[in-house]
This record gives C-alpha cells, structure tokens and sequence, in this order.
C-alpha cells in the first residue's frame, strides 16, 4: 500500500474535495470566458488587454492557476500511485514514484510562479 505522504490533502476525501472544487472553478471560468467571447463581438488587442488587465480577471486567473495546479496534482498524484507500483516496477517503484512526483512537483511549481508573474505583471 502507498502512504499518502505526498498527497495535497490529508486523506483521499480532501484530495477528492480539491479535485471537486478546482474543477468547478475551471468550469466556471471556461463558461465566463466563452460567454464573454461570444458577446464581445470584436475585440482587439487594447479591449483585450484592459479586460484581462481588470484587477476581477487578475484575480479570476490567479484562481485558475491555482486551481490547475491543485487539480493536475491531485490527478497526477493519483496516476503515479496507481501504476508506478511495485507490480510493474519491482523494489525500485518507491524510488520511480518518487522521482515521478518530485518532477511533477517542481514542473507544477514552475507553472504556478510563471503563471503569476505573466498574472500580475512581473514580467
């Protein structure tokens, strides 16, 4: 069996609560966006640049960002634990998940920190 060491949350009812939860902002952020798109009609560079520039859509993108980010762990962790198993690697499955989710991690990391700086204008 895997210990949970290296889940988002405690146990699989929080992580299943995160995966719940980040999906629906997902969701809900792909409806605002295709709504605003289609009602728009043309847009160019400046009105796009001032509706994403609106501290709402900062703060709207940085939560999607965020909610990527938890989402993809979860899943991810998920995958890595199902099928990166003993079963399929022998004794070096420990080692092989753990390299896996260390690699997932930082790459998610990265994303995260890259996301908010192009968010928040860092860049």
């Amino acid at each position: 069996m895997v210990t949970p060491v290296t889940s988002l949350g405690r146990n699989g009812l929080y992580d299943w609560l995160i995966q719940r939860v980040s999906a629906v902002i997902i969701g809900v952020y792909l409806i605002g966006m295709l709504g605003y798109l289609m009602v728009s009609g043309d847009l160019d560079y400046g009105s796009w640049k001032s509706f994403m520039g609106s501290i709402c859509m900062q703060i709207a993108n940085t939560l999607l960002v965020i909610a990527v980010a938890a989402h993809t762990w979860v899943g991810l962790w998920g995958v890595t634990t199902d099928y990166l198993t003993s079963l399929t690697f022998g004794k070096a499955a420990t080692g092989v998940r753990l390299i896996a989710q260390v690699a997932i991690a930082l790459a998610l990391v990265v994303y995260l920190l890259w996301g908010l700086v192009l968010i928040w204008g860092g860049a």
